[in-house]
C-alpha cells in the first residue's frame, strides 16, 4: 500500500478544515490538492518536514479549480510541477482573471486574507485528463474519474484502493456529520447524485477527504450524502417557490444548519471548523441558483 501524507493545511489558522494529500512514487513527489496560496507557506513548511523540497513535487492533481483546492496550484508550476486538471478547468488556470474576478464579487476585500494570490499557470504546464483516464507515474497510477455536481470540473482520484473526493464526497470534520457545500454556480443536484452513484460502484476501502481526513466506510458516508443534500435543497426549494428575502434566508439557513451540527454532538470550536471549511451562507446562493435554472429548463 502506497504511503499517503495528509498534510493539514491550517487554513484560517484552524486545523482540520483544509487538506493536501502527499504520494511519493519513483517519478517524484505526487501533491493532490494545493489548499489556497494563502497557506503556501504551511505546505512549503510541511513538505519540508517530510524530508523533502517543493521542487520535489513533480505533479500535482486538482479535484476541481476552486481556490480552497487549486489556489497555489501556480506556485508549484514555478518550481516546475506539471498540473493535472478537468478540462473545463484548464483555461481558468491558464488565464484566472475571469476566476478571480468572479470570487472577488462574492470576497472582495476579504481575498487576499482568505485565498492569497493566484497567478497564471504556463500552458505547458497544465494538462487536462479525461473521464476514467489513467496517469501512471511508474509505481503509482492515479484513475480520473469526471465527477460533476458540486462542480462542473470535477474530478475525483481513484488510487488503488482508495479515493481522494474533493468535495462530491461532501465536508465531514472530527466524526461530525457529512454536508454538502453548494457553493454557486455550478451545483447540479442530479449530477452529484450521479456522481454519488459512480463512486459506490468503484471497489473502495477509503475516501480521502479534502475537507478533512479519512473515510473507512465509503458506502455508509455515501448515502448519509445523499441524505443531507435532499434535505437542503428541499429546505431552499420552499424559498424559490416563495421567494423571500435573501438576508433573511440565509439567517434562516446558518441557523438550521448550525442547529443540524449542535443535535449531532458537535461544540462551537468544530462548528467554526464546519463554517471555514463550508460556509453556509454560500450554499443559499447555489442551491437558490440551482432550482432558478431548474424552473427555467437550464438543467
Amino acid at each position: 500500500m502506497t504511503k499517503i501524507h495528509i498534510i493539514d493545511l491550517k487554513f484560517l489558522h484552524e486545523h482540520h478544515t483544509v487538506a493536501a494529500f502527499l504520494i511519493e512514487s519513483n517519478n517524484g513527489l505526487i501533491l493532490i490538492e494545493t489548499g489556497p496560496e494563502s497557506t503556501w507557506s504551511q505546505l512549503k513548511t510541511a513538505i519540508i518536514r517530510l524530508g523533502y523540497d517543493v521542487s520535489d513535487v513533480k505533479h500535482v492533481l486538482l479535484t476541481h479549480i476552486h481556490f480552497d483546492h487549486a489556489g497555489a496550484a501556480w506556485k508549484l508550476a514555478e518550481e516546475g510541477a506539471t498540473v493535472y486538471v478537468h478540462p473545463l478547468g484548464l483555461p481558468h488556470l491558464a488565464s484566472p482573471g475571469r476566476l478571480w474576478d468572479s470570487a472577488f464579487r462574492i470576497y472582495g476585500e476579504d481575498m487576499d486574507r482568505l485565498w492569497g494570490k493566484m497567478e497564471p499557470i504556463q500552458p505547458s504546464q497544465l494538462k487536462e485528463c479525461l473521464h476514467e483516464q489513467v496517469l501512471d507515474f511508474g509505481d503509482v497510477q492515479f484513475k480520473a474519474l469526471h465527477t460533476p455536481g458540486h462542480a462542473s470540473h470535477h474530478i475525483a482520484w481513484k488510487h488503488e484502493d482508495v479515493i481522494f473526493t474533493g468535495d462530491v464526497a461532501g465536508v465531514k470534520i472530527n466524526e461530525g456529520p457529512v454536508v454538502p457545500p453548494c457553493p454557486p454556480p455550478d451545483i447540479h443536484l442530479e449530477n452529484w447524485k450521479a456522481s454519488i452513484a459512480l463512486l459506490k460502484r468503484q471497489t473502495t476501502q477509503k475516501l480521502y477527504l479534502t475537507h478533512f481526513g479519512i473515510v473507512d466506510d465509503p458506502v455508509v458516508h455515501l448515502d448519509r450524502l445523499e441524505v443531507i443534500l435532499e434535505d437542503w435543497a428541499l429546505w431552499m426549494k420552499r424559498y424559490h417557490d416563495q421567494p423571500a428575502d435573501q438576508k433573511e434566508v440565509t439567517e434562516k439557513f446558518m441557523a438550521y444548519t448550525q442547529q443540524q451540527l449542535k443535535d449531532a454532538g458537535l461544540d462551537q470550536e468544530n462548528i467554526l471548523r464546519y463554517e471555514y471549511a463550508n460556509p453556509s451562507w454560500m450554499s443559499v446562493a447555489g442551491l437558490l441558483r440551482y432550482w432558478k435554472l431548474k424552473e427555467q429548463g437550464r438543467l
